[in-house]
């Protein structure tokens, strides 16, 4: 049996860096709406040709990527969506939160997502939606990810680790400016985040999208997964009554859906 490439990181920690190498390359073809070629994928991840042509045909040999295009692009294959929709807990959160979920929109007549926080690229990624029934309507299908600082769900996301890990991540990842509503200050984020932390949900007031309002609030790491749900919506029809209503329906949906999510595990 051939020895294991594992070095050690730090105290108590290790890491195999092939296996490294190849999640840092599924990352990468992921983040490419277009897939990559071979040559490409070598040059943005900076690994010679020979490494990453033994990387991508072990992926494709396992089904994690495929080839597009005459066999010239690259795309996540099929594997990969599989194993996470194929986990219990994601299984069993999306069977248990659906009504949930359904009977908050019904409630509120906007948009309600489901997401959960993904350490490894600092995105939200959504796991279930229920979506607004009127025409216009915010709409992002599961399996869609969210910037870690894009409003609402960021900032509860954030709000959950303490001060030095978001500040990490803040400095490591910068602060976008995606509206003129956009936080780009560090210190008034982190105001912020203090703000959340006490009142137990956020707001988004056209930070993240012109014209678009969100409010989120946390379920708490649920057996390793850091959960939250946000409802979105457009300004004009999530005014300051609104907003304080949908709140309020948020808060309660959410100590809701984190019982019976408990009591499901």
């Amino acid at each position: 049996m051939p020895n294991l490439n594992v070095s050690k990181s730090s105290p108590g920690g290790y890491k195999a860096p092939a296996v490294g190498k190849a999640f840092e390359l599924l990352r990468t073809v992921a983040r490419s709406r277009q897939g990559l070629g071979l040559s490409e994928l070598a040059s943005e991840l900076g690994y010679s040709k020979s490494t990453t042509h033994g990387l991508v045909h072990a992926l494709i040999h396992e089904g994690a990527l495929v080839q597009a295009n005459g066999g010239k692009k690259l795309l996540l294959g099929s594997t990969v969506v599989e194993l996470a929709f194929q986990s219990w807990n994601y299984l069993i959160i999306n069977r248990e939160a659906q009504p949930i979920l359904d009977e908050l929109r019904e409630d509120i007549g906007e948009s309600v997502f489901l997401g959960v926080f993904n350490r490894s690229n600092a995105r939200a990624i959504i796991m279930a939606t229920s979506e607004a029934t009127k025409p216009l309507k915010i709409s992002s299908p599961p399996g869609t990810t969210i910037p870690l600082f894009a409003g609402a769900v960021g900032k509860v996301f954030l709000s959950g680790m303490d001060d030095t890990r978001a500040l990490e991540l803040i400095r490591e990842n910068g602060l976008p400016r995606f509206t003129e509503n956009s936080i780009v200050s560090e210190n008034e984020l982190m105001a912020e985040l203090a703000r959340v932390r006490e009142r137990c949900w956020a707001m988004d007031d056209e930070e993240y999208i012109p014209g678009v309002r969100a409010v989120a609030a946390s379920l708490g790491n649920l057996h390793g997964l850091p959960l939250a749900i946000w409802v979105v919506g457009f300004a004009g029809s999530m005014g300051d009554n609104k907003i304080e209503a949908i709140t309020q329906a948020t808060l309660e949906t959410t100590e809701k859906l984190r019982s019976v999510l408990d009591a499901a595990h």
